[in-house]
């Protein structure tokens, strides 16, 4: 039985898009309660509009900051909001909005003020939109790196968790060309540490971890590129085997991610966004978990974007959310099990 269930606060994410509707789906799920104690940080006016869109008799109950702490008491039914009241009511659904882009920064925000005080255990997030986030005067690439400047934290990662395969990434939102020039031999070092660091935490003894090549067939003893492998990848590899990781690589990465849903690995180091998210997209939209890795507190998230072509329609699925609520409560550090 869990004992002093986790706090965890949901952030709406963009209200244009499908995340109201796919967080009062999963707040459907009696499972979710029985786990922890979850919160949605966001507009209580839109998600009483995405209730409609799912037919849901959930009841909305808004809080304050000052309610969150160890006694709080969420119960199945009942959604707990605090209500930041950024959003009009009739805001455009499926349409890229300044307001909204502001808003889901400001409730990203108020998450992390949150969790930093001690008042949530865990952060979940829905999803955002980069141009409506750089409309609204954030010029962030996405998530990832505003928990990283808000928590000043300098060595982080994302990793992107299905049931059959786990990938980290040395670089995420950039293009081709400056992903490559930025990858150097102290960042993969990082990245490899931070995995092994993050699965060892999660209860896995000696991780197997594997390092895609930036190249086709990883370079192929330098017929394939400019001696990427050689220079950036190698050293960090030798590196972490003498501080006795189990890291193999650099390896092909037309290959390594068949060989890592079979099993021999445990995770897999992407160089760059599409190397790493091209897989974990064809095993299912709806099985991916997005972890920030290296931040002083835990973040999961969907993996996946606003749908705004179906916002509003109360088709989206919610498994990838519920996926991200149970994985935050497992890496959440104030469950305790009796």
């Amino acid at each position: 039985m869990l004992v002093n269930k986790p706090i965890v606060g949901i952030t709406m994410g963009d209200g244009a898009g499908v995340g109201p509707e796919v967080i009062m789906k999963s707040l459907n799920h009696k499972e979710i309660y029985e786990i922890c104690r979850p919160i949605v940080i966001g507009d209580s006016k839109i998600l009483n509009r995405a209730k409609g869109f799912i037919q849901s008799n959930l009841k909305i109950e808004n809080i304050t900051d000052f309610q969150i702490g160890e006694q709080l008491t969420t119960t199945y039914g009942t959604v707990c909001c605090l209500d930041l009241n950024l959003l009009p009511e009739d805001l455009p659904l499926g349409q890229v909005s300044a307001v909204a882009g502001h808003a889901a920064f400001e409730y990203l925000k108020k998450a992390i003020e949150l969790a930093n005080a001690g008042k949530l255990d865990a952060i979940c997030t829905a999803p955002l939109n980069k141009e409506a986030l750089h409309r609204g005067g954030h010029n962030y690439p996405g998530h990832t790196e505003i928990l990283a400047d808000l928590t000043n934290t300098k060595d982080f990662a994302m990793m992107l968790s299905t049931p059959k395969l786990k990938v980290i990434h040395v670089t995420t939102h950039m293009g081709l060309i400056d992903a490559v020039k930025a990858i150097n031999t102290e960042r993969v070092y990082h990245v490899i540490k931070l995995a092994n660091e993050t699965l060892t935490r999660s209860g896995l003894k000696n991780p197997r971890i594997a390092v895609c090549g930036i190249n086709p067939h990883a370079g192929e003893n330098g017929l394939f590129g400019y001696g990427e492998e050689e220079e950036k990848i190698i050293p960090a590899v030798n590196k972490a085997k003498e501080e006795g990781i189990s890291v193999f690589g650099p390896l092909p990465a037309d290959t390594l991610f068949f060989r890592a849903v079979r099993g021999d690995f445990d995770v897999v180091v992407a160089m760059y966004h599409d190397q790493g998210h091209g897989p974990i997209k064809v095993l299912g939209l709806d099985a991916g978990v997005n972890i920030t890795v290296g931040l002083p507190i835990i973040r999961t998230s969907v993996d996946h974007g606003t749908a705004f072509d179906i916002a509003g329609k109360g088709i989206a699925d919610e498994k990838s959310m519920l996926e991200a609520m149970r994985q935050a409560v497992e890496l959440a550090p104030k469950m305790k099990t009796v």
